[in-house]
């Protein structure tokens, strides 16, 4: 949807009053966008909310400037449905539709083309942002830069970005996909390294299916395809899950091949894996006890895209038991963590891997959680998903969380904040650069906000002191341990509609603001 910028400047001003209002009487506020892509719990309610939900509008697109300028709910598949329409496509795009480029500038985003671009907030020139005061101002790379760069990746808590404008590139109709085998985790290391360093290379990842077999995928913008050769797709109904394609293209490096190579419509491959949200899909079969074959991902494959997806797993907390973790490792180490995932029982393959340019090149920029990104110095960063399920023994699957968390510390990584957090406060704020995220928040009003650490934690002792509150509360925990009572909750919750993210209030509340 298009607004206009006077519509806009209408929308903003809802939001400026409504913060001035929560400001003055210094209530913590937290933002509603209407969806998300994070595993956390919501700790939103309806008295402590700044709605946002409505600015999911597209402003302008510069043709000669290369640029759109959105508001932050604008979803990535929106974006690049917009921009294809004027030839161009966002130098980073995020693998799931339904990512919002808000949410993709808070929370440190990248995608298989982030080796050459950097993360998402990388790829902004400027955003509109209500300070946690109300006042509305502007921020760039060339002015206000410490609020720009302290915004990027502090998920609203120094205020609400209301409005960024994002760089593009000329856009071509396919990518031109080469699959390469590589036998172990050193090797996939140097040849990325390599494959990065290609100026025609403009998209690399790869999916690693064990110790001694990684799957390397390299990506050029092409308008033609071969004749002869066909198109592959990924977001029909009908079409394979990506990584099982890459799996066969895998069985097939391993006979013969040297390499593979498909050709996939642009669109296709930014969204290559929503469907099945890369290959966590599969554990929803395995849960349900559902064969996991062609005909039965076909049939269900209305829930098997990552925005309902999403909104199946927080209602059911069956994230409480899971690892969804992506972190980033030096690519001298990642043998290293291979090794110590293999190590403590947490063989969760398929891993993906991503190749992370993070060093920001703009002057000025050492500023906010990431603030060590603008040391000339900075090394890349190879990204690590690593997602599956843990024990359903709550504080083991704490345990493990905690122990990838202290290993990635331990071998100079980052943990990406979109997920849950299990450091304690004062290990969180051994990873993230304090000094300079609380000397903005002060500065720009905002220390009666929560924090990123009250927004990322999951406090274990407090979930388990509540559980053993009342009779009640212990009958209904164990209540939901009751296979598959969890995962049929959330399916319910999917096909019924319903807001998880704005828990409800007690009907006191609820009456006073019919009232009002």
């Amino acid at each position: 949807m298009v607004r206009t910028i006077e519509a806009h400047a209408v929308a903003v001003e809802v939001i400026a009053t409504r913060t001035r209002a929560l400001h003055e009487s210094r209530t913590p506020f937290r933002i509603f966008h209407g969806s998300t892509n994070s595993t956390r719990r919501s700790q939103r309610s309806i008295d402590n909310i700044v709605d946002t939900s409505k600015l999911n509008n597209v402003l302008r697109v510069d043709k000669d400037r290369k640029t759109i300028t959105v508001e932050p709910n604008v979803s990535m598949g929106s974006l690049v449905e917009e921009t294809i329409k004027h030839g161009m496509v966002p130098l980073v795009v995020m693998e799931f539709p339904g990512i919002t480029v808000g949410g993709g500038f808070s929370g440190t985003s990248g995608e298989s083309s982030s080796f050459r671009y950097g993360a998402f907030d990388s790829t902004i020139n400027e955003i509109e942002i209500v300070l946690a005061n109300g006042d509305v101002t502007r921020a760039t790379k060339t002015g206000k830069q410490d609020l720009f760069w302290g915004a990027a990746s502090a998920f609203g808590t120094l205020g609400i970005v209301t409005l960024l404008e994002v760089q593009l590139r000329d856009a071509k109709k396919y990518v031109q996909l080469t699959y390469q085998l590589s036998p172990s985790i050193a090797q996939t290391s140097a040849l990325l390294q390599q494959e990065i360093s290609r100026e025609t290379n403009d998209y690399v990842d790869a999916i690693t299916f064990s110790l001694d077999s990684t799957v390397i995928c390299i990506g050029c913008l092409v308008d033609e395809v071969p004749d002869r050769a066909l198109p592959c797709q990924f977001l029909r109904s009908r079409d394979p899950w990506f990584y099982l394609h890459v799996q066969r293209a895998q069985r097939g490096l391993e006979k013969s091949a040297t390499t593979i190579t498909d050709f996939v419509p642009l669109v296709d491959y930014l969204f290559r894996y929503d469907r099945g949200a890369f290959w966590t899909g599969r554990y929803a079969f395995k849960y349900f006890i559902t064969p996991f074959n062609r005909i039965t991902r076909f049939l269900l494959d209305p829930f098997m895209h990552t925005s309902v997806m999403y909104r199946a797993l927080h209602p059911s907390g069956l994230a409480d038991f899971y690892m969804v973790q992506d972190v980033g490792i030096p690519y001298d180490k990642a043998e290293e963590f291979t090794l110590w995932l293999e190590e403590h029982h947490l063989k969760l393959y398929p891993l993906w891997l991503c190749p992370l340019r993070l060093r920001r090149d703009s002057p000025n920029s050492h500023h906010g959680l990431h603030s060590e990104f603008a040391d000339p110095a900075a090394p890349d960063l190879l990204n690590f998903g690593v997602w599956g399920p843990l024990s359903f023994n709550r504080r083991e699957a704490v345990r493990q969380n905690r122990a990838l968390e202290l290993k990635v510390h331990q071998l100079g990584g980052k943990k990406w904040l979109y997920a849950h957090a299990y450091y304690t406060e004062d290990e969180f704020w051994d990873n993230y650069d304090r000094k300079s995220y609380d000397a903005l928040r002060s500065k720009y009003y905002a220390t009666h906000l929560p924090s990123v650490y009250d927004k990322v934690k999951v406090d274990a002792d407090a979930e388990e002191a509540a559980i053993h509150a009342s009779w009640t509360a212990w009958l209904l925990a164990l209540f939901w341990c009751i296979w598959p009572l969890r995962g049929l909750y959330g399916v319910y919750k999917v096909i019924v509609g319903g807001d998880h993210l704005v828990q409800k209030t007690a009907n006191r509340n609820m009456k006073e603001r019919k009232e009002r």
